[in-house]
């Protein structure tokens, strides 16, 4: 099953280092974070999931739950936890799912057989609290995510789906925005009491509108 943009993500239930779990009631009516690993213990995994760890609270109040996964069983993935929480520093306590007989790899496409027939492509879902999906990413092996652009992607997303506005290359959280196509410059006057600076027809210029 291939992904796209605006679809439903695809529900499961799994067991994970956090207990059983059901993937669409446990992000509730909140966004979600589902990043696969091509396997436990693993340097590239480990510094990736001690940075997921280590960034909690970035992920809380933006009410964003994340969930890890790769296809190796519980037990290995207890025990490596504790490899992740020494050498990075951390206290990982969002789940880590067993997926040994590659279910959610292969609801969500992780296995590439053109990169490895066995193990999981880096990939990274960024889901809405109407479950569809918001973002997708996915990295080779060999390169771990940059998870402040994540977060920076989030940002970005939670305020555009609540104001119509874009958000502008290399934007972060309390710089000025985009005005959407679809508001014409006399409606975004009204509509945005911050200012609205026209560079061109179609661009537009405001102070973010939520701070």
């Amino acid at each position: 099953m291939s992904l796209r943009l605006g679809d439903i993500v695809p529900d499961f239930t799994a067991q994970t280092t956090e207990g059983e779990i059901s993937f669409h009631e446990y992000l509730g009516d909140g966004w979600g974070v589902l990043f696969s690993h091509p396997a436990d213990y693993t340097p590239v995994c480990t510094t990736e999931l001690g940075k997921t760890a280590l960034l909690k609270h970035e992920f809380e109040k933006r009410n964003v739950k994340v969930l890890a996964v790769s296809v190796d069983p519980l037990d290995k993935h207890l025990l490596w936890r504790n490899d992740i929480n020494e050498t990075q520093h951390c206290s990982v306590d969002f789940p880590i799912i067993a997926d040994p007989d590659k279910k959610v790899a292969t609801l969500y496409d992780m296995i590439h057989p053109n990169a490895s027939e066995t193990f999981t492509v880096r990939s990274l879902f960024i889901i809405g609290p109407d479950k569809k999906l918001k973002l997708s990413l996915t990295y080779p092996a060999s390169t771990g995510r940059n998870f402040h652009e994540v977060i920076r992607v989030i940002d970005s997303l939670q305020l555009t789906a609540k104001y119509s506005v874009a958000t502008p290359a290399d934007w972060k959280n309390g710089e000025d925005v985009i005005v959407a196509i679809s508001v014409s410059t006399e409606d975004a006057i009204k509509k945005f009491d911050k200012g609205v600076r026209v560079v061109k027809p179609y661009l537009r210029y405001t102070p973010q509108p939520d701070i």
